[in-house]
């Protein structure tokens, strides 16, 4: 009698695994150059905080700052959408629409060029993440975006992420988790680790209410913006486990089957060995030495979770925010993700086909 053949299926539990069970990323973490530098730089929260400042220099040639003496990085996102949708038509809001369309111009230009790359070939859909369109400045800015790629000819579709994107660097996660903990465990713990600030959550799964994970849920998220305190970089690890700490207590005090599993997304390229080989250079201290390996820094501080022997796996911040999508692209093979923050963050995937059963 024959063997009977077991279905096999790519386990994610390597860090910055290509390969998931219902997916394959492509690539992330494109630092496409030009004569100026980076072309990602071009197109960043940071970028239009510096597009928007040379139109009030403009302004204060011609006499008074319509938004006052304050730099435009230290404007908030409430003010410059107050000054977008005034009713009646003013210099403060001229100045926001002039930086709007041209970053608008400048952002179409480099989906363009990521466009033209192997790894991107034959994208559907980007969605756009991070920060930046979670204002009315960021989404006016994206549907310009949108329109100018049409006048471009180029055929892609932009989608605004469905999760806030505190939520959504945490949520991805769910999809990386190594399929054998997912049937005894209601929830994980989750890190995104970005240039400014820190995300700290518990994930539950919630499988029982939607298997592919649509439903999955934030149930608990503590936010730290380190780049105030300016910590160096043992100094962030130490806030980091704390912040894991107080998660696995009140997983305990609530009675939430927790993982021995903690998921860490931040900026950069990661090699199978959980070590950051670039792009990590907006993060306190030297994140890319051979000497530092964050998972077992991490793993040293919490051995255990609930008995058991701590996983700690590693993913870059773009991959893991665009993989919070999955669920809702479906109806596309090729879809992709960019994220506007601090830097400009990217990934691109492929969803497999899956056999009608």
């Amino acid at each position: 009698m024959a063997s009977e053949k077991k279905e096999s299926h790519p386990l994610p539990d390597v860090h910055g695994a290509r390969e998931l069970p219902s997916v394959i990323v492509d690539g992330y973490s494109l630092q496409l150059r030009d004569k100026d530098g980076f072309i990602g730089d071009q197109a960043s929260q940071t970028a239009f905080r510096t597009l928007l400042e040379r139109w009030r220099q403009k302004r204060r040639r011609k006499g008074k700052d319509p938004l006052g003496g304050r730099h435009s990085k230290d404007l908030s996102k409430a003010a410059l959408d107050e000054a977008l949708g005034a009713k009646e038509a003013s210099e403060a809001g001229d100045v926001v629409h002039a930086a709007i369309e041209e970053f608008a111009e400048e952002l179409a230009w480099v989906i363009e060029r990521f466009m033209r790359q192997p790894s991107w070939k034959g994208v559907e859909r980007i969605v756009i993440g991070g920060g930046f369109p979670e204002s009315d400045v960021g989404e006016r800015a994206i549907l310009q975006a949108a329109a100018i790629l049409q006048d471009m000819k180029v055929s892609v579709e932009l989608a605004r992420i469905c999760h806030e994107t505190d939520d959504a660097g945490l949520l991805g996660w769910v999809h990386l988790v190594p399929p054998p903990l997912l049937a005894h465990h209601d929830a994980i713990l989750a890190l995104d680790i970005g240039g400014t600030n820190v995300r700290c959550g518990i994930v539950k799964m919630r499988m029982k209410r939607a298997k592919d994970m649509s439903k999955a849920k934030v149930l608990r998220r503590e936010k730290w913006r380190h780049k105030d305190d300016k910590p160096n970089r043992k100094a962030l690890i130490d806030r980091l486990a704390e912040m894991l700490e107080a998660q696995i207590r009140y997983c305990k005090k609530k009675g939430i089957r927790l993982a021995p599993y903690i998921g860490i997304a931040c900026p950069g390229l990661i090699a199978k060995d959980g070590s950051i080989s670039r792009g990590a250079q907006n993060l306190p201290g030297h994140w890319e030495s051979d000497n530092f390996h964050l998972p077992s820094e991490l793993c040293k501080r919490i051995p255990t979770i609930h008995g058991a022997p701590t996983m700690a796996l590693m993913h870059n911040d773009a991959v893991v925010q665009g993989l919070s999508e999955l669920p809702f692209m479906q109806d596309v093979t090729r879809w992709a993700i960019l994220t506007i923050g601090t830097g400009l963050g990217n990934a691109s995937y492929t969803n497999k086909q899956v056999e009608a059963g």
